[in-house]
C-alpha cells in the first residue's frame, strides 16, 4: 500500500509539473507580442462631438460612432447590476478569469459537440474588454488564451470601476447604439436614470447578439431574453420578487427618439467645424466627445437667413426672367418626364413644375408632387426679359409673353388662400453674405455666407475677398480725426488730377454724380460719400497713416500706399470690415470676432474659453449682499474713444440724411452705417450698427460683373440691412449711442459746420474734442493736394456725390 501511494504521489507530482510547465509554456507562447494593455488606462471610447447654439439648442453633431460617454460614477446602480447578472455575476470577486464559468462553458460545449450551435465562451467582462479593445472576434483557442492572459494583466493595471466604465461605454447594442446611454435613447427615448427595470434588463440582454433580440423583428426572442435577465437579477438578490414579476409582465415598447430641435446655420456651423478641426485635429472632432458652445443667436440667425435670401431674390427679379430650367413634352406622361429632370440644388422648398398650357388668365402647370395648379398673370408680370444692354424688355401682358407649354420652372404656392395657385420663382444668379456681431465682445450672433449652402459651401462672409468701395471711407475719416481734423473741417470738393508715374498716365477720380460741390465739411463728405474730398484728405494726411489705421482696425493688414486705396480699392472680407465698424461703435476697443464661447471635453472640463478674464467674485455660491463683482476690461484701445464717437456720429448722419436715408426713414432708432459700391457696380455693401449690434451686408456676383448701371449699395445691400434691423430691434428700446468723457456736444449749423445762430436750420449736435470747436474767424479749407488755403466766406457744397 505504501509503495502504491508512493508511486501514485510521484505520478501526480510529475503530472502537476508537466501541467505547470504546460501552463508556463502556454503563458510564454501566447503572451508574446500581445497588445499593450496599459493603453486602456488612458483609453477614451469615440464619442459624439456636439455644437450648441448660444441658447443651448443643438447646432450639429459629429461622430464616427454615435456614442454618449457616461463616467462610471454617473451610471445608475441598477444598470450595473443588470449587466453583472447577465454577463458576469462574480465580476467584483474574480481576478479577470472565472474558472467555474470556464468549466460550465466546457461542459456545455461537450454536450453540443457535433452540432451546429456556436460554442459558448464563459468570458468575464474583463475578457470581453480585452477582446473588444485589443483583439479580434476570431473563434479559436489561441484567441481565448490571449484573451485570458490580457484579462489577468488588465485586472492588475485597472480598477474594477474603470473596466466596467470601458465596457458599458464601448459595447455595441444594436439600433446604431454604442454604449448604454445611446441604447437608452435609441430604444426608449430615455436617459439611463429614467429607465424602468424591464427596459434596463432588455438593454443588458443585448451584448451577446443584438440582432437576435431585435424588439421589432423578433419580439418573442427579445422578451424571452429580457425575462431571463430579470430572473438572473432576482436570483442574485438585486431585485425583489414583486419587482421581477412586474418587469416580466411589461411589454417591450420601443419609443423613437424625439426629433431634436436643431438650429439651422450651415455656413456658421461649417466655419466652427473647420476651426475645431484646426485646433484639436479631425480625430478629436469626430471621436473626442467635445461640447462646443457657440455664439449664434437662433432668432437673429433665422432673420438673417430670410432677409438675405429675400434681398437676393428681390434684386434678381428687378433684372428680369432668364428663362425656363428645362423643356419637356407636356403630354399625359408629364409627371414621369418631370421626375427625370434634375432638381436644382438651390431650389430649397420651392417646387418644380411643367407648364401644360397658357391662356389669357395665366398658365396651367403640373407640379412634381403630382398635383396640378395655376400661375395667374399677376404673378408673371415681374418676369420681363433681360436684354444685353442692361435693360428690361417689354411689359408682360399675358402668360405667353413669359412661358410656353413644356417649360420646366420653379414655383411656390401662394399663401393668399387661392386654391392651387402658384407664383413663378427664379433662383438668383447673384450671391452675398450677412453677418451680425456683438460690438463689445466680438461674439458672432448671425452669419449667412450665401443663398444656398447646398449649392455652394463658399462662405462670402469669411472667404470672399472683395473691394469695399466707399464702405472703406470711415477708415480714412478716422485717420483724419486722429490727426488734427474735426467733423466741421472744410475740404474742397473739386477736380483732382494726379500723375501716377512714368507710362501710367493721369488719374482723375470723380464723384458718383460727376459733379463738384466746393468746400464741404467732413461730415457732409462722408454723409454724401464724396470721392474727391476723400482723396484730397487721404493725400494730405498721407497714405501711410491711412494704411496704419486700416491695419489697426483689422480691415487690411498690408495696404499699398496708393491713393486709390482711400476709395476702397484694397480687398477685404465682410467679417473684417464689419469688425472695424464694431470697434468704432464700442469706443475704439479692439475685439477679436469669435464663433465659440467655450469648449468642454467629454468629462466636462473647460479646455477653451473666449472670455478668459478672471472673476473670483463670479463663483460665489450664494448672494450675501456683497457688491457686484467688477470684471476688468482688458481690451486694448485701437483708436481714441473721442475719435470713435465722432465717426459714429457722422455715420449716424449717413442714415439720417445721406446715402443710407432709406434706412433712417424705416427705422426710428439710433443707427449708423455706410454704403459701399465699387467701380461699375461690381460689389455692393452696407455696414452699420446700433449701439449694441454691428451688421454687415455684401452682395455681388461670384464671378465679378456689373450688378447694373443703376444699382448701388443703397439699392441692393442697404435694404437687406434695413429689413434685418427692423426685426432684430423690434422689441428693443431705442438706446442712444454712448458719449465718452472728454467730448463736447456743440449746436452746429449742419450746412456750414459753424456754431448755430438763432433761426439756423438744420441744426445738429456735433461732437468735438475740447479746444477744437470751429471758430468762424479762423477757418481754412483744404483745397489743394499739398495743404490748406485761406477761405473767406466760401459757399459750402450741397447735393449728393461719391460712389455709394
Amino acid at each position: 500500500m505504501l509503495r502504491f501511494l508512493a508511486y501514485s504521489f510521484s505520478i501526480l507530482a510529475l503530472l502537476a509539473l508537466v501541467a505547470a510547465g504546460g501552463v508556463a509554456y502556454g503563458l510564454y507562447y501566447y503572451g508574446r507580442g500581445l497588445p499593450d494593455y496599459q493603453q486602456l488606462a488612458d483609453y477614451e471610447p469615440p464619442t459624439v462631438t456636439r455644437f450648441y447654439a448660444g441658447d443651448g439648442r443643438l447646432l450639429a453633431e459629429y461622430a464616427t460612432e454615435k456614442r454618449v460617454f457616461v463616467p462610471f460614477n454617473a451610471i445608475p446602480k441598477r444598470v450595473v447590476e443588470a449587466f453583472l447578472a447577465a454577463e458576469d455575476k462574480t465580476f467584483f470577486q474574480h481576478a479577470g478569469i472565472d474558472f467555474r464559468g470556464i468549466v460550465r462553458a466546457a461542459v456545455t460545449n461537450l454536450k453540443s459537440l457535433g452540432g451546429k450551435r456556436r460554442p459558448v465562451g464563459g468570458s468575464t467582462i474583463t475578457q470581453q474588454v480585452a477582446k473588444n479593445f485589443l483583439l479580434s472576434n476570431e473563434v479559436s483557442i489561441e484567441r481565448k488564451a490571449k484573451e485570458a492572459i490580457l484579462a489577468l494583466r488588465i485586472e492588475r493595471a485597472l480598477s474594477k470601476e474603470r473596466i466596467l466604465e470601458l465596457y458599458l461605454n464601448e459595447i455595441y447594442l444594436g439600433f446604431g447604439s454604442y454604449g448604454v446611454a445611446a441604447a437608452a435613447l435609441n430604444y426608449f427615448n430615455r436617459s439611463l436614470g429614467e429607465l424602468t427595470l424591464a427596459e434596463t434588463a432588455f438593454i443588458a440582454a443585448l451584448p451577446k447578439a443584438p440582432n437576435n433580440y431585435h424588439p421589432i423583428r423578433k419580439p418573442r426572442a427579445a422578451k424571452g431574453r429580457r425575462d431571463w435577465v430579470v430572473a438572473r437579477m432576482l436570483e442574485e438578490g438585486f431585485v425583489g420578487a414583486d419587482q421581477a414579476s412586474e418587469a416580466m409582465d411589461e411589454e417591450i415598447v420601443v419609443r423613437r427618439r424625439d426629433e431634436t430641435e436643431v438650429v439651422r446655420a450651415d455656413y456658421f456651423t461649417e466655419e466652427v467645424r473647420r476651426r475645431i478641426a484646426d485646433r484639436y485635429g479631425e480625430k478629436a472632432l469626430y471621436e473626442g466627445g467635445l461640447a462646443v458652445r457657440t455664439t449664434i443667436d437662433p432668432t437673429l440667425q433665422e432673420i438673417a437667413e430670410r432677409v438675405l435670401k429675400q434681398g437676393l431674390v428681390t434684386y434678381d427679379r428687378r433684372h428680369g426672367w432668364r428663362g425656363a430650367l428645362a423643356q419637356i413634352v407636356p403630354d399625359r406622361y408629364w409627371q414621369r418626364r418631370l421626375s427625370q429632370v434634375e432638381r436644382p440644388i438651390a431650389l430649397g422648398a420651392w417646387n418644380l413644375a411643367v407648364v401644360l398650357r397658357v391662356d389669357e388668365f395665366g398658365a396651367s402647370i403640373g407640379v412634381e408632387t403630382g398635383n396640378t395648379g395655376f400661375i395667374p398673370v399677376e404673378e408673371l408680370k415681374w418676369a420681363r426679359s433681360w436684354r444685353e444692354d442692361q435693360r428690361l424688355g417689354p411689359k408682360v401682358k399675358r402668360a405667353a409673353d413669359v412661358l410656353v407649354p413644356g417649360d420646366v420652372v420653379a414655383v411656390e404656392p401662394l399663401s393668399d388662400g387661392l386654391h392651387n395657385a402658384f407664383a413663378l420663382r427664379q433662383i438668383p444668379a447673384v450671391n452675398g453674405g450677412l453677418i451680425a456681431l456683438d460690438p463689445h465682445t466680438g461674439r458672432i450672433l448671425a452669419m449667412v455666407g450665401g443663398y444656398s449652402y447646398e449649392a455652394s459651401q463658399f462662405n462670402r462672409v469669411t472667404q470672399a475677398l472683395r473691394q469695399p468701395g466707399s464702405a472703406f471711407k470711415p477708415v480714412v475719416y478716422t485717420a483724419a480725426l486722429e490727426n488734427g481734423f474735426t467733423p466741421s473741417s472744410l475740404v474742397l470738393d473739386g477736380p483732382i488730377v494726379i500723375d501716377q508715374g512714368r507710362g501710367l498716365g493721369k488719374w482723375k477720380p470723380a464723384n458718383y454724380t460727376k459733379k463738384f460741390y466746393g468746400p464741404s465739411t467732413l461730415r457732409l463728405g462722408i454723409e454724401k460719400s464724396r470721392n474727391l474730398m476723400t482723396v484730397r484728405l487721404a493725400r494730405f494726411i498721407g497714405m501711410e497713416k491711412v494704411a496704419d489705421y486700416a491695419r489697426r482696425l483689422g480691415v487690411v493688414e498690408e495696404m499699398p500706399h496708393v491713393l486709390s486705396m482711400a476709395l476702397g480699392a484694397a480687398e477685404t472680407t465682410l467679417l473684417k470690415l464689419t469688425t472695424a465698424y464694431a470697434i468704432m461703435v464700442n469706443g475704439g476697443k479692439r475685439i477679436e470676432p469669435t464663433m465659440i464661447d467655450r469648449i468642454q471635453n467629454r468629462r466636462g472640463r473647460t479646455t477653451f474659453r473666449h472670455d478668459d478674464r478672471t472673476c473670483p467674485g463670479c463663483t460665489a455660491p450664494i448672494w450675501r449682499n456683497q457688491r457686484e463683482p467688477q470684471i476688468p476690461d482688458v481690451r486694448s484701445q485701437t483708436i481714441s474713444a473721442a475719435s470713435a464717437y465722432q465717426v459714429v456720429s457722422m455715420l449716424r448722419g449717413v442714415v439720417r440724411r445721406g446715402t443710407g436715408a432709406r434706412i433712417g426713414r424705416a427705422i426710428k432708432k439710433s443707427l449708423g452705417g455706410k454704403t459701399g459700391t465699387t467701380n461699375d457696380s461690381f460689389d455692393t455693401w452696407f455696414v452699420g450698427f446700433a449701439p449694441d449690434l454691428a451688421v454687415g451686408v455684401y452682395i455681388g456676383f461670384d464671378e465679378p460683373k456689373t450688378l447694373g448701371t443703376r444699382e448701388s449699395g443703397s439699392t441692393v445691400a442697404a435694404p437687406v440691412f434695413r429689413d434685418f434691423m427692423v426685426e432684430a430691434l423690434a422689441d428693443q428700446p431705442d438706446i442712444p449711442f454712448r458719449v465718452p468723457s472728454g467730448v463736447r456736444l456743440v449746436r452746429i449749423n449742419a450746412a456750414s459746420g459753424l456754431p448755430a445762430k438763432p433761426g439756423d436750420k438744420p441744426i445738429i449736435l456735433e461732437a468735438f474734442q475740447p479746444g477744437t470747436e470751429p471758430n468762424p474767424s479762423k477757418r481754412s479749407v483744404l483745397d489743394t493736394i499739398e495743404g490748406y488755403a485761406a477761405n473767406d466766406g466760401a459757399r459750402l457744397g450741397g447735393g449728393t456725390g461719391g460712389l455709394y
